[in-house]
């Protein structure tokens, strides 16, 4: 079985939706709370994620990585900077760190659970986020299990890296610092380095012919500060 990520277009947004990811027609994040109550049709809907996704991608860079099994897509996870995501400021826990993107959602479809695949989304996000300078962590509002339902859940969040940032009983702030993830990769592929130094065979003298062992040890002699030489004095 094969498994990888794949960065989030408009096109693959659209494959989800078709997979049945509930996750890729909602506005949630993507719009504040007037503007969300206008969008209920699911055509509308669906044109206004494809041009939040268009808009994102033109102006700051990929916002989402896809989940394939197998060449299937059967997840994904968002994330973008704050401006671009309005929905982030109803949270009791807003606003985010201004070193900081919004990771918004990470779904995967219920037969493909409980297989590593949401720490997979994880990880393909993070390496994504750490080739950005201008990048240093991502928060994300979780829920304890009594929160909103757009909201990650902390104890996920927590298995995959984040902390908690700012507490709160139901919707707690969490972040993940990808400088700290950065070093800790960096530290890991150094001692693995070290341990395949240490552990890696000697390698043996090549064989050299009679012949030529005899010439080196008469050069040797010959060259020995201490050896006189004989002969005329002109």
């Amino acid at each position: 079985m094969s498994r990888t990520t794949v960065p989030l277009t408009v096109d693959r947004l659209a494959a989800l939706e078709a997979e049945g990811l509930r996750c890729a027609g909602c506005l949630f994040w993507e719009l504040d709370p007037v503007r969300r109550r206008d969008a209920t049709d699911p055509a509308t809907c669906r044109r206004l994620k494809e041009s939040w996704v268009s808009e994102v991608l033109r102006e700051w860079g990929s916002c989402g990585r896809v989940l394939l099994v197998d060449g299937r897509p059967v997840g994904y996870i968002g994330y973008a900077p704050a401006s671009f995501v309005p929905g982030a400021a109803g949270f009791p826990t807003a606003p985010v760190s201004p070193d900081a993107v919004v990771l918004t959602t990470a779904h995967v479809l219920p037969p493909h659970r409980r297989g590593g695949l949401g720490r997979l989304l994880v990880q393909g996000m993070a390496r994504d986020l750490a080739g950005r300078g201008d990048v240093r962590a991502v928060e994300a509002f979780a829920t304890t299990g009594r929160g909103l339902s757009c909201a990650l859940p902390a104890d996920f969040l927590a298995r995959t890296g984040f902390k908690t940032h700012r507490p709160h009983p139901l919707t707690p702030r969490m972040r993940m610092d990808l400088r700290t993830l950065a070093m800790w990769r960096s530290g890991v592929e150094a001692a693995l380095e070290k341990l395949a130094g240490v552990v890696r065979p000697a390698t043996a003298p090549t064989p050299q012919p009679e012949g030529q062992r005899v010439g080196e040890r008469m050069g040797r002699v010959g060259t020995n500060p201490g050896t006189r030489r004989t002969g005329s004095r002109s």
